[in-house]
């Protein structure tokens, strides 16, 4: 459930008024995705997106997302593309909250992603890099490594089961601080890139969306998040990594910006941080938010597992092979 701020006709009336765009006929709220409140704006002859940001997404920080979602577009980069009111602003106030208008992305995102799909999605995430590392833009990762001590802390291990995976926690978060990588390439990544955020049309990638966890951070670890995301495989509730999907997405990246060496040896440490980051998320998510709270709360055990699958690898070639 993602519509938490209830509009009327009022607000699109206010809109209309507010952008040099056709008359917004209908609205219709989209459920999908936690963090903010979307609706789908139809008028006549166009689509468009209305984003109202609530209170996980600071205030200061949606200039930075609006610029960069604005200079990947103009860069090639297919990803929604924000509106400026007749004023020249991204942003408008609804219901005493921030909000925004960005350009519609046709296509859906996919249940399943085949190697094919990932083979592509490689190619739009080095195509996004290679923009994005010349965009003077900068928001310090939210999500990094150093943030994941005070998010472990302030989860509440309400039983006594969990005190081994809280021991569990603790010794790998410790490995992740003593050996994560330093000075590795980096600039601008998406930061979130998962399924429900990466659109097909006709079995072709149209476009990826929801930039509001994009960062300055390595490269390499925008891959190791989207093998996390999107090279596992689920049944009966166990998550088996696919090697094949990864092959297919390094291949696609490659084929447009090469890794270096000091990247691939890192992919294990980094590999292990994407997936300490969403486990601790969800069991944040899992053991501190009200049952009464309309928020879509994910399964932890999913990373939990995930993280042990790395834990059980190395070298980069292991990821192959």
């Amino acid at each position: 459930m993602a519509v938490y701020t209830k509009i009327s006709n009022r607000e699109i009336i206010l809109i209309n008024s507010k952008f040099d765009i056709d008359k917004i006929e209908s609205f219709k709220g989209i459920k999908k995705g936690i963090e903010n409140t979307n609706y789908l704006l139809r008028s006549k002859r166009k689509k468009l997106i209305l984003t109202i940001f609530e209170k996980r997404v600071s205030n200061r920080e949606i200039p930075f997302f609006m610029k960069l979602m604005e200079s990947l577009n103009n860069s090639g980069v297919n990803c929604p593309k924000p509106l400026k009111d007749l004023n020249g602003n991204y942003i408008i106030k609804l219901k005493g909250k921030s909000a925004c208008i960005v350009s519609f992305i046709e296509g859906n995102d996919k249940i399943k992603l085949n190697s094919k799909n990932c083979l592509d999605i490689g190619k739009i995430i080095a195509r996004m890099h290679n923009v994005s590392k010349n965009i003077k833009l900068y928001r310090k990762n939210s999500m990094g490594v150093k943030n994941l001590t005070p998010l472990l802390k302030s989860i509440k291990f309400k039983s006594k089961k969990f005190s081994n995976l809280e021991k569990f926690l603790k010794i790998n978060l410790n490995e992740l601080k003593k050996n994560w990588p330093k000075q590795l390439p980096h600039g601008i990544i998406h930061g979130d890139l998962f399924i429900d955020n990466i659109f097909f049309k006709k079995n072709r990638l149209s476009g990826i969306i929801d930039f509001y966890f994009a960062a300055n951070d390595y490269f390499m670890y925008e891959i190791a998040i989207c093998i996390n995301a999107l090279c596992f495989d689920v049944t009966k509730s166990k998550f088996i990594i696919n090697k094949q999907k990864i092959k297919n997405l390094i291949k696609g990246y490659e084929s447009i910006k090469k890794i270096s060496l000091r990247e691939k040896k890192s992919l294990n440490i980094l590999c292990k941080g994407a997936a300490m980051r969403y486990l601790l998320t969800r069991l944040y998510d899992y053991s501190n938010t009200p049952k009464t709270a309309l928020i879509q709360i994910k399964d932890p055990n999913e990373y939990y597992q995930k993280l042990i699958a790395h834990n059980n690898l190395g070298s980069y070639k292991d990821y192959f092979i």
